[in-house]
C-alpha cells in the first residue's frame, strides 16, 4: 500500500525567515557603521563640530576676528595656569597681542563628545587634542544658542598627564606655585 502524499512540513519556516531577516539587518548595520557616527549636515552636532574645528583652525591661522567670533558675548576662556580665567574682553586683548605677529597656536582634535541640553538651547563637549609642541590636552566647554548660532560660553583647556607620571608633574607644579608665591611675597615686602 502506498503512503499518501502530504505537503512538506513548514513549521520550521517562520524560524528560518526570522533568522534571515535578523541576518539582513545585522549585515546592513555592519556594512554602514558610519551612519550612526556622522551627524547629518543640518544637525546641531554637525554645527557644533564645524564650529569647534573652525575655532581651532582660526587659532592656528592667527585669525583674531574669526577665533573670537566663536565666543558668546559673555564668553570665558580658562587656560592651563591657575590665574587664567579670561572673560572675553581680557581674552580679546591677549589674543590681539598674541596673534599680531601672525602666529597662533595649533591643537588638533583627535576625539570629541558632544551632549545636547534640553530644548537644544545649550550643549557641552569634551575633546582630546594634540599640539605638536606641547603634547596632549583636553578641551571642555559649554555652548549656547545666540542669534540662531552656536557660541562658546565657556572653554577650558587642561594639560593631560599620564597617571603613572602624575607625581612627577605634581612635584614640578607645586614647586612652581611655591616659587611664584615667594616671589610675590618678596615683591610685596619690597614695595611695602
Amino acid at each position: 500500500m502506498q503512503k499518501p502524499i502530504t505537503a512538506p512540513r513548514t513549521h520550521f519556516m517562520p524560524g528560518i525567515l526570522y533568522a534571515l531577516c535578523a541576518l539582513c539587518v545585522l549585515s546592513a548595520l555592519f556594512a554602514f557603521p558610519a551612519l550612526g557616527d556622522t551627524p547629518a549636515e543640518d544637525s546641531p552636532r554637525h554645527a557644533i563640530n564645524s564650529l569647534l574645528d573652525d575655532f581651532h583652525q582660526a587659532a592656528a591661522d592667527a585669525d583674531e576676528d574669526r577665533y573670537l567670533g566663536h565666543f558668546s558675548a559673555d564668553g570665558v576662556f580658562m587656560g592651563t595656569d591657575d590665574w587664567e580665567r579670561w572673560p572675553l574682553p581680557a581674552f580679546r586683548d591677549y589674543v590681539k597681542e598674541r596673534f599680531s605677529g601672525g602666529t597662533g597656536w595649533s591643537y588638533v582634535s583627535e576625539e570629541r563628545h558632544i551632549t545636547l541640553g534640553p530644548a537644544g538651547a545649550s550643549a557641552w563637549f569634551d575633546e582630546i587634542m594634540v599640539s605638536e609642541r606641547w603634547g596632549r590636552f583636553r578641551g571642555t566647554g559649554v555652548l549656547v544658542r545666540e542669534d540662531e548660532a552656536w557660541k562658546l560660553a565657556h572653554y577650558s583647556l587642561t594639560a593631560l598627564v599620564p597617571n603613572e607620571r602624575f607625581a612627577d608633574v605634581a612635584d614640578v607644579a607645586t614647586e612652581g606655585f611655591r616659587a611664584r608665591a615667594a616671589e610675590s611675597d618678596q615683591k610685596n615686602d619690597d614695595e611695602g
